[in-house]
């Protein structure tokens, strides 16, 4: 069998290698445009921030062998043509002309079966002056070392990223943390990580980004990259100001690389090339994978695109199974996601509340602020944990979450991962089994408190308000109609009540019962407890008393002091 494996980063790879395992006399070509193949792009900012000290490691295996040509020949059996464009398949004759992009000698190779694995490509907005020198991208080895050349040299004080997605905040912290470069941010939507996460938890990413010196502009666009008299950048100008600016990172995301296939007369939507769960194309002899396919999503039921290196390589290795004869399936994926911002990992799995409702799902919000170890262990951190879920089916359409233990994150938001696909309701969540010990978690996991308050929430016993709409009603509080009733203990809640009466009222969770005569029936009340548990129970007591006009403020003081809010500084 002859196979060809367009494109060796990373789905190509994986598919090319399995190939060869499964089929040892299988005649395997891998091509690629780049000299440096087999790369963890997903890296590149841990290796401008130092935390990976040679760029290398990027392209080397576990035991410190750098995966070149030569590589891939002797240990793998796989034959690669580095620096060597695709340029036509001719589906009829089973031919893939290439060409040599440094002699540009044109080579024509046959094959009985054809990976695609084109990836993706950054999009580059048209900004008047993006031409200038030193506006890059992070997509590739070269633009890497190049960046962190120029950063070594000192050549750079002051940076401007376009883009507040993944990659853009990784270099924001990147450069900012090991080099000290001023930093700015400039996102065209209204939050950082739109369509991952929501609002309120964007929230809490920006204010860490902020509390580290990162400047983040949201809701603002580059109108123009001003250049100095070498034709270097100098400044950036924007809707929100005029930035200074040696060095521009354009991180305005990737578009599926599709063009060849396209070309070949392959089915291809704007989310990638259309592929069946075998990975193959519309033609059976053509398999694609990575960021150049479109996805099928569990959740939804419609295709979508998701650029990621994991998902890439478990693309690969079902192609290789499929192409040796072998008979493996990919179901589609509920976007699992994840990101390190300084001090806090931020995490999702399958839809936010935006997302869903656009959608048509009728989602609503659920958070829970929870310790992520049993209280009296001594590394214990607050979670923030917000749920994505369906009113009239109950069903989980995905979760959020933010700490300062990674793990303890990562592993609530897998632990969901695993269960999407099998539509769970909040009950199975209330009953997940959790492993516990005090040093990974809490008795009652944070999951399981979630899917009570889901159920609590939807039987309408916990009326709920989130960050953003609080702070709308807090900065109109002389105009409106509300009262903020503080439950927390008076320690606590004094210098709000200096600060804010007679708009903020302290009465602590345990005099509710006999001080319901200093609560006003008359005015709206959002209750205010630390994480949103004691103002939940007291809400409770107050719908019992005939007092109904009440509001939980989700996640409490904490969840607005992790947003980054801090009412007594006003």
């Amino acid at each position: 069998m002859k196979v060809v494996v367009i494109g060796a980063v990373a789905a190509g790879p994986k598919a090319a290698c399995r190939i060869k395992r499964l089929l040892p006399d299988a005649e395997v070509v891998m091509v690629d445009k780049d000299s440096i193949i087999s790369y963890g792009a997903c890296g590149i900012p841990y290796f401008i921030s130092g935390d990976v000290p040679s760029l290398e490691e990027l392209y080397s295996t576990n035991y410190h062998v750098i995966r070149d040509v030569e590589f891939f020949e002797k240990t793998k059996g796989v034959k690669v043509l580095p620096q060597t464009e695709a340029t036509f398949i001719d589906r009829k004759k089973k031919e893939v002309t290439v060409k040599n992009l440094v002699t540009g000698k044109e080579e024509i190779l046959s094959y009985d079966k054809l990976v695609i694995a084109t990836g993706s490509t950054p999009f580059i907005p048209p900004i008047p002056g993006i031409e200038a020198e030193g506006v890059m991208t992070v997509v590739n080895m070269h633009d890497t070392q190049k960046i962190h050349n120029l950063i070594k040299r000192g050549e750079v004080e002051s940076a401007v990223i376009i883009g507040g997605g993944a990659i853009g905040i990784e270099m924001a912290e990147a450069l900012t943390d090991m080099w000290g470069v001023e930093v700015t941010i400039v996102e065209m939507m209204p939050q950082l990580l739109p369509k991952i996460v929501d609002y309120d938890i964007s929230l809490m990413l920006k204010a860490q980004l902020e509390m580290h010196e990162v400047k983040v502009l949201c809701d603002a666009q580059v109108k123009e990259i001003k250049q100095d008299g070498n034709g270097r950048v100098k400044e950036v100008i924007t809707t929100k100001g005029n930035l200074p600016a040696d060095l521009v990172i354009v991180a305005t995301g990737v578009r599926p690389n599709t063009k060849l296939a396209k070309e070949a007369g392959l089915l291809v939507s704007p989310q990638g090339i259309v592929v069946n769960r075998r990975l193959q194309t519309s033609d059976p002899d053509i398999y694609a994978g990575g960021d150049c396919i479109q996805n099928y999503c569990l959740i939804t039921g419609k295709g979508m695109f998701m650029p990621s290196g994991a998902l890439a390589n478990r693309h690969g290795r079902v192609i290789g199974t499929n192409v040796a004869g072998g008979l493996e399936l990919f179901e589609g994926i509920v976007r699992s996601f994840v990101i390190k911002v300084f001090d806090i990992c931020v995490a999702k799995t399958g839809l936010s509340v935006e997302v869903a409702r656009e959608e048509g799902f009728d989602a609503i919000p659920i958070m829970v602020v929870q310790l992520d170890r049993a209280h009296f262990y001594p590394t214990k951190q607050l979670m923030y944990l917000q749920l994505t879920v369906e009113k009239g089916t109950q069903r989980v359409l995905g979760v959020q979450a933010v700490g300062i233990n990674g793990d303890a994150v990562v592993g609530k938001v897998n632990a969901v991962a695993t269960m999407l696909k099998f539509q769970p309701r909040i009950d199975d969540l209330s009953i997940a089994e959790i492993a516990y010990a005090p040093p990974f978690g809490a008795a009652v996991d944070i999951l399981n408190t979630a899917g009570n308050v889901a159920k609590n929430t939807l039987a309408g016993k916990n009326r709920t308000i989130g960050i953003s709409e609080f702070l709308s009603i807090w900065q109109a509080r002389e105009q409106s109609n509300y009262v903020f009733l503080d439950v927390r203990e008076e320690a606590d809640a004094k210098p709000f009540v200096e600060r804010f009466s007679p708009f903020w009222l302290n009465i602590p969770q345990g005099e509710i019962r006999e001080k319901l005569s200093e609560i006003p029936k008359d005015k709206n009340i959002i209750i205010i407890c630390n994480t949103g548990m004691r103002s939940y129970e007291v809400q409770l007591v107050l719908d019992t008393a005939g007092i109904k006009n009440t509001l939980n403020l989700r996640g409490g003081i904490a969840a607005l002091k992790m947003a980054g809010i801090d009412l007594l500084a006003e």
